[in-house]
């Protein structure tokens, strides 16, 4: 079963790129020689909780990503049950791998996401489950 979960990931990433190209303007979309990343995370909240989730990240989390250099390339709701219940897909790109690990230790450390992720954890954890992947474009991607 992840496996299922992890190529309807990556088939989602690969339809982002089309989707992204038409309607991202050309200085957002990534350029493959310059050695930029991108990220796919899939989030799963407890039960009752995904909404929860989502206003953080309409609210507070992309700003805050925003600051730590992380570009917010898609943000993805699974369409089909048991998914769409209590997961979350989204696509970053950064500029490179280790790139990526200081941007994230930053924004981990960061005092504003320090707050907020206390306060949208009050009444429970809204995330049970992170995964991550790096990818980068094959050389005849749309999405570079």
């Amino acid at each position: 079963m992840k496996k299922v979960w992890q190529t309807a990931a990556v088939i989602a990433a690969f339809g982002a790129g089309f989707l992204v190209r038409g309607v991202v303007p050309a200085s957002t979309v990534v350029d493959a020689q310059s050695g930029r990343v991108f990220e796919l995370r899939t989030y799963t909240a407890p039960d009752g909780k995904l909404e929860e989730l989502h206003n953080r990240f309409r609210k507070d989390t992309l700003r805050i990503f925003t600051r730590h250099h992380m570009t917010n390339v898609a943000y993805f709701r699974p369409m089909d049950a048991p998914a769409k219940d209590n997961t979350l897909v989204y696509l970053l790109a950064h500029p490179s791998r280790e790139e990526a690990k200081k941007n994230w230790a930053e924004f981990q450390a960061d005092p504003e996401w320090q707050k907020v992720n206390t306060e949208t954890q009050v009444n429970g954890r809204i995330v049970s489950k992170v995964e991550s992947v790096f990818l980068e474009p094959a050389d005849y991607s749309p999405l570079k």
